[in-house]
């Protein structure tokens, strides 16, 4: 829990007639509505509530509830950890940025492994946001948002590699349009777990948020519809693989829940992946992110129509990675 939290303690007396009557009631809903009757209390509506549940920051007892929808009843204590408010808007900044390309309309980034794409909690600064309002000053206020100004795609933290950004109100929608409707080129490195049977392939699977752990994605029937397509590049013996993947779609975390779905999951992946194992070569066990690199982007400039492409080469971290694999498979 976070210690500059404002706590709220709620008490559920055993036995009371009014207990037993709510002993059906949705946790989050009942706390709403306590919240509303008790003098001086923050001002929580249902979904705020069930977003603290999830968060882990309500706790029944000794031990925290993670069930928005799980039933009260009586004698239960609760207490509420409600975090600092949160800051209006990002601050500008000054954090070293590999710019590729920019003009008045748009700017296109190489970013590193590290940096996060935009403000969330637990990262309100520090992330490509904060820098670009340094570097662009006031051309990306109010464009698509407060808090992801310019933002039209993000790569994850711990993936390398080109992403665009919108500097006017017109890239921003023109951007937009493209991604929807799937026309823009993105291609990425990664290296794999084993060998695909298969040199090439498409590879498709709704994906929708983990039933089992909230802060995963997966290959789920309720999810929406996602299409990757790779292509063997190298291997290193039958321990790994560099791929290509190609992005038809681009939901949360694709390659990663793509891939190891098929069972070759990223190296270095702390969340799709199995972990290291006594038999992994060394280069496998130093590698502590997920190699994954976002190497091509191309798309139509949303102003001036040209036609634009970008290729980054992989990182010095995933080049002694792959020197690595070829040593080890001599």
């Amino acid at each position: 829990m976070d210690p500059a939290s404002e706590k709220f303690q709620i008490e559920i007396v055993s036995g009371d007639a009014e207990a037993r009557e709510e002993n059906v009631d949705r946790v989050d809903r009942w706390l709403a509505g306590r919240l509303a009757e008790m003098p001086d209390s923050p001002n929580l509506s249902r979904s705020r509530l069930k977003n603290l549940i999830l968060e882990g920051r309500v706790c029944c007892g000794d031990g925290t509830i993670t069930d928005p929808s799980g039933t009260v009843k009586p004698g239960q204590t609760y207490r509420i950890d409600i975090p600092p408010p949160e800051p209006a808007e990002p601050e500008a900044e000054e954090i070293p940025l590999s710019i590729v390309y920019e003009d008045d309309d748009l700017i296109v980034v190489n970013k590193q492994a590290g940096l996060v794409v935009h403000p969330a909690p637990g990262s309100w600064d520090g992330t490509l946001v904060n820098a670009l309002l340094a570097h662009c000053g006031g051309s990306l206020s109010g464009i698509g948002g407060v808090k992801r100004p310019g933002i039209v795609h993000r790569i994850d933290k711990d993936t390398s590699g080109l992403m665009v950004v919108a500097k006017s109100d017109d890239a921003h929608q023109g951007l937009v349009v493209q991604f929807a409707a799937h026309t823009i080129e993105r291609r990425y490195r990664a290296v794999v777990r084993g060998v695909p049977t298969k040199s090439a392939d498409r590879i498709e699977g709704p994906i929708g948020r983990s039933q089992r752990n909230r802060k995963k994605m997966a290959v789920t029937a309720t999810g929406k519809p996602a299409v990757t397509h790779y292509k063997l590049l190298e291997r290193f013996g039958m321990k790994a693989a560099l791929v290509e993947c190609r992005l038809e779609t681009g939901r949360t975390h694709q390659i990663r829940v793509h891939m190891a779905n098929i069972g070759h999951a990223l190296i270095g992946d702390p969340l799709y992946g199995r972990g290291n194992k006594a038999s992994d070569p060394e280069p496998i066990k130093a590698f502590t992110r997920q190699a994954l690199h976002a190497a091509v982007l191309g798309f139509e400039h949303p102003v001036t129509h040209e036609a634009l492409r970008f290729e980054s080469p992989l990182p010095a971290d995933m080049e002694r990675l792959l020197d690595g694999l070829r040593n080890d498979s001599e």
